[in-house]
């Protein structure tokens, strides 16, 4: 169960809203596209998002691995549906967190099923907490999507104490390369406009200066789907639509979609189902002093 921090939330003063109780990169994401998606799908996320389930239950489980659990109070990035609270909850009651999100519909969600944690909206990129204020900073399947990992890598830093904590999980660049591959084939070797997601050495390089890397590794999750559509239902269902700014026009019609449809399942496809590969990349560092 989430515990209410007797320590009051340092809220710096942002553009934000703030709802407290108490080939292409992700250089060109529309946040605002990425808001709406997950805001709308916060009712079923739960219900489809069996990948991100297991992805908690492994960075939960690092951290308990660790030689100093967290402790104090602390910070999570895009607490969608409350499923890394829950379970950090119930495997850390001692510590305090405070919980966010880019998306209103997930912060308000989280508000219903903690309404004795503090919670806040708020963007990776730009969190609105005055400096040296958590112990330890939690996320998963959130910072793939954040336009600027330098950026967001120094707002960790700058927010955390002397000594502070970090655990993520987010998805990298080999994640959907079944899709990628076969929609790319589907336009003649074209640019595809699917998401890209960030590679472990832009983590690397993105967290140099900043923080101290203790472990960095990734793990592959692999979904069965009956077919190409489905897997497709599935995305929407957790609103992991396409958000680039790049998008062009018309290319989702029917014939490059279908196209995209044989491609992959002559490609990939394996006794009547399809796989959809999730790289996963872990991080657990800590910020000097």
């Amino acid at each position: 169960m989430l515990r209410s921090s007797a320590v009051p939330i340092f809220v710096r003063s942002s553009g934000g809203s703030f709802c407290m109780n108490g080939d292409i990169d992700t250089e060109h994401l529309d946040r605002r596209m990425v808001r709406q998606h997950f805001s709308s799908h916060a009712a079923e996320y739960d219900r489809y998002a069996r990948v991100q389930k297991t992805v908690v239950n492994r960075l939960v489980e690092l951290m308990a691995q660790q030689s100093q659990p967290p402790s104090g109070l602390g910070l999570e990035v895009g607490c969608g549906t409350g499923m890394l609270s829950r379970a950090f909850g119930q495997t850390f009651p001692q510590a305090h967190l405070v919980l966010s999100d880019v998306a209103h519909g997930m912060s308000l969600h989280c508000q219903k099923l903690f309404p004795q944690a503090m919670i806040c909206d708020a963007d990776a990129g730009a969190l609105p907490f005055v400096d040296d204020c958590f112990d330890f900073l939690i996320s998963t399947s959130v910072y793939q999507w954040v336009e600027d990992l330098n950026g967001a890598f120094a707002e960790i830093e700058r927010v955390l104490r002397p000594g502070g904590q970090v655990a993520l999980a987010l998805f990298g660049d080999r994640t959907l390369f079944e899709l990628r591959n076969s929609h790319r084939q589907a336009l003649d070797r074209g640019l595809s406009h699917g998401q890209s997601f960030p590679a472990q050495d832009d983590l690397r390089c993105g967290i140099a200066g900043t923080l101290t890397i203790e472990q960095l590794f990734s793990e592959n999750e692999t979904e069965w789907h009956p077919d190409v559509p489905t897997l497709l239902r599935n995305l929407k269902k957790i609103g992991a639509q396409n958000a680039s700014a790049h998008r062009p026009p018309g290319l989702a019609s029917r014939r490059v979609m279908q196209r995209m449809y044989r491609c992959y399942e002559q490609e990939y496809g394996q006794d009547g189902q399809i796989p959809a590969t999730y790289q996963v990349i872990y991080l657990l560092a800590r910020k000097p002093g």
